[in-house]
């Protein structure tokens, strides 16, 4: 365990060290001056399409669902613990400015997962099932003709997925209620199981349904929770702002009780590098769902990529930094990171009641990322192994929850200790998914601001739509 973990570290040290950083933001500045910003000039139309129900505009509807179906399930697997435990990692280690940075990634990041949207609808295909089916892995080999770099992404992602979309959220889950509720382990696994396998047996149809009912759910349930408590602190936001611009661009020393030593660079990387592993952007996994979509033109799906950024990010993350810093406990728990340092939050202003909302928070972010996530592994299994894996696979899936939920209560001591390292392990494949991806929409920009131009086009003969 300890070679790999030796191993790992070197390989993380690459995939969110600053030549990726620089790649990730590289493509999306690239891309958002080759399409013409369309983050910011399709925006208004993006969210139009939301208020309406994101309904079909294609005639065949056979096993396709909504495009706000799609985004719906896209959102499960984005919106996640990553939300809490990420940005509160992000601001442990970077300070308030990574913040800052967070923003800045995700303000280019709605291009690049527009774009991936865009061109997984452009190159998708049916499988033998009537379902459809799109991803990296079909831009790669049916669009830039490269089956090696197809492969490879459909690889990290399975073994990614096994890892940080079953085992770790389901183990999220479990410690989630276990601080709110005292829940053993393995009940909490159990239960998880049931309710995965109900939900993943019927396919992208059952998941999306699913996925409509939970997500917003959640989303406005954590939401409406948080500015309970940004509104008792509502004097400590102007400061708030003012630290988060500060500390953006010089030394977070200065903090009361904040642990010395971080550096801009640290605020810069690891506001960036969080960010992507939370709202995905450049990860080449969402576009998987919004293959899904019935939909008359790809770009008008990839409006829902850019609505899916800015809602993990600017609304979701963001929410949880401004309840970590207006509530002081940044410096007045020092020692804390991760989920802890979140709870802390809660509970000091919420007293014993914020335990319970944070538990149920988190319990509901991880259940919405397994059956998300779901979606993306099998996707990927059926591309490299074909269709006879899918029975296969949902047993793998189920079983993973049960044993990721019970952690040390199965494996005693060394449990944490790998649970550890599979989170290590997990975000270092997200890091490398993204690499083939990014490669792919150098690749075919071209094929993009076609799509682009050819969507204005549409628009033109038919500006209502």
């Amino acid at each position: 365990m300890e070679t790999v973990a030796c191993y790992n570290s070197i390989i993380n040290g690459f995939v969110w060290g600053p030549a990726m950083v620089c790649f990730f933001i590289g493509t999306g500045v690239y891309l958002s001056i080759l399409l013409g910003f369309p983050q910011l000039r399709y925006f208004r139309m993006a969210l139009g399409g939301i208020l309406h129900g994101g309904r079909s505009h294609a005639r065949a509807r056979d096993r396709s669902i909504s495009s706000f179906a799609a985004m719906a399930t896209a959102m499960a697997a984005t919106a996640g613990t990553g939300n809490i435990a990420g940005v509160a990692t992000a601001i442990h280690l970077g300070g308030p400015g990574a913040i800052m940075w967070m923003l800045f990634s995700a303000f280019w990041g709605m291009c690049t997962k527009f774009s991936e949207v865009s061109l997984a609808v452009n190159f998708r295909k049916k499988d033998d099932d009537g379902d459809w089916r799109g991803g990296t892995m079909y831009i790669l080999e049916h669009g830039a003709g490269s089956k090696w770099l197809a492969i490879l992404f459909a690889v990290f992602t399975v073994l990614s997925s096994l890892g940080s979309g079953a085992a770790l959220q389901s183990n999220s889950a479990a410690e989630g209620f276990r601080i709110g509720f005292s829940m053993p382990r393995v009940y909490c696994g159990a239960i998880l199981s049931i309710l995965t396998g109900l939900v993943i047996v019927g396919g992208i149809k059952s998941l999306s349904r699913a996925a409509v009912w939970l997500v917003p759910f959640v989303i406005v349930f954590y939401l409406a929770s948080s500015l309970v408590i940004i509104a008792f602190n509502i004097d400590a936001i102007p400061g708030v702002i003012t630290s988060v611009f500060k500390h953006a661009f010089t030394d977070p020393m200065a903090l009361p009780g904040a642990i010395a030593g971080w550096s801009v660079r640290q605020a810069i990387s690891k506001g960036i590098a969080r960010g992507v592993f939370s709202n995905e952007a450049g990860l080449g996994s969402a576009p998987m769902a919004h293959s899904a979509a019935d939909v008359d033109h790809p770009v008008r799906q990839g409006l829902y990529g850019i609505l899916e950024v800015f809602t993990d990010t600017f609304i979701i993350c963001l929410t949880t930094a401004l309840v970590i810093l207006c509530t002081g406990s940044l410096t007045g728990y020092p020692g804390l990171t991760g989920s802890q340092l979140a709870l802390a939050a809660f509970e000091s202003c919420m007293g014993p009641a914020g335990k319970y909302v944070f538990a149920v928070t988190i319990m509901l972010f991880a259940y919405t990322t397994i059956i998300g996530w779901y979606w993306y592994a099998e996707t990927s299994a059926t591309y490299l192994f074909g269709m006879w894996c899918k029975p296969l696979f949902k047993l793998i899936w189920i079983a993973l929850i049960v044993t990721g939920a019970s952690g040390d209560d199965l494996f005693g001591s060394s449990g944490n200790d790998f649970l550890l390292i599979l989170w290590d392990m997990s975000e270092t494949l997200n890091g490398l998914m993204a690499i083939p991806n990014l490669l792919g929409l150098l690749m075919l920009s071209k094929v993009l601001r076609e799509l682009v131009n050819e969507f204005d086009e549409m628009r033109k003969t038919a500006p209502s739509s």
